[in-house]
């Protein structure tokens, strides 16, 4: 990125040099990174984690060790998956990786599910066990089912023994949040969700949403929950964030629970080591299986970034360096 701005009008293919990693850090040849919507923030400048241009966006990646920085505990040929460090993002041929936040993938797994599961499933993760401590058998409804976020909750959620409505805007959504295990799909462009939910749940409403999107959804949503019901906030895809009025939580007796993934890597990196190691083992028996829609090279990654904005995407897009 020479400037900050939409990375679908800003971004440029360029020649640099190999990288030299700093004390705590390591440079990998990228096998694949992912692409976020915090990824298109940091290039417009708006995400908080500010980067100052020229860099390479790309915020996390998976790929071989070539060379260590000190103080590191890695060698090379070591696979690994983690953040990245600025000015060497992950759409490249080559990036830094935060060493002390990085993890080994192990043999089982593949680079692209190890990136793909990085970031969405992780979250999750801390969502589902850590914030809403979910219980097998309870009920949870998915907004964005179809998405990267929303197709990974969906297969965690099943994971934990759930039973799992998917929300999603049109039928070609509908179709792939069957796919990622949803027990129920509702396409609100076609349905009512409030009443579809009630339907489904004989009036009882769920006991846990996984909200991305929030806006005008986060009132729906909320009317939905059950009695000590958790509305577990992810992000706000539309753009617009929402409020909840105190009067109805204390009148239904619900817990509106926020879920910030990256702050437990310097506040409880135990946690996260957990975490990984959940997700890689149910990578490894098949347990979870990330939806990757589409692996795009150099040429098509701009276009990418601009189609995960609108919202016209659906699972996990991947950015490979070996591809044109």
């Amino acid at each position: 990125m020479p400037r900050l701005g939409d990375p679908w009008r800003e971004l440029q293919a360029a020649e640099s040099a190999s990288p030299d990693p700093p004390p705590g850090s390591v440079r990998i040849r990228v096998d694949a990174s992912e692409l976020n919507f915090a990824d298109i923030l940091q290039c417009q400048g708006s995400y908080q984690v500010k980067w100052t241009p020229p860099f390479t966006p790309g915020m996390c990646a998976a790929g071989v060790v070539e060379a260590v920085g000190a103080g590191t505990g890695f060698v090379a040929g070591d696979r690994l998956v983690g953040p990245t460090i600025e000015p060497a993002g992950g759409y490249a041929e080559q990036s830094l990786l935060l060493a002390e936040q990085s993890h080994r993938i192990p043999a089982s797994v593949s680079s692209r599910s190890a990136i793909a599961v990085h970031i969405t499933y992780a979250t999750a993760w801390f969502a589902f066990h850590r914030r809403a401590h979910l219980t097998p058998g309870e009920s949870v409804l998915v907004l964005a089912a179809a998405g990267g976020v929303g197709t990974a909750a969906v297969q965690m959620a099943r994971a934990h023994g759930c039973w799992v409505i998917g929300a999603v805007g049109g039928s070609a959504k509908a179709e792939i949040a069957t796919q990622a295990g949803a027990d129920l799909v509702v396409d609100y462009e076609a349905d009512d969700l409030y009443r579809r939910v009630l339907e489904a749940t004989d009036g009882r409403g769920v006991d846990v949403v996984y909200d991305p999107v929030g806006g005008s959804r986060f009132d729906t949503v909320r009317r939905l929950l059950t009695w000590e019901g958790r509305l577990i906030v992810i992000g706000f895809a539309s753009g617009e964030v929402p409020t909840a009025p105190a009067n109805h939580l204390l009148v239904k007796n619900y817990s509106v629970v926020g879920v910030h993934m990256g702050g437990y890597r310097e506040r409880k990196p135990e946690l996260v080591e957990e975490c990984y190691s959940a997700l890689h083992g149910q990578l490894t028996d098949g347990t979870i299986k990330p939806l990757i829609s589409e692996v795009v090279g150099f040429a098509a990654l701009p276009k990418g970034l601009e189609r995960l904005w609108a919202r016209e995407t659906v699972g996990r897009l991947l950015f490979d360096p070996s591809l044109p």
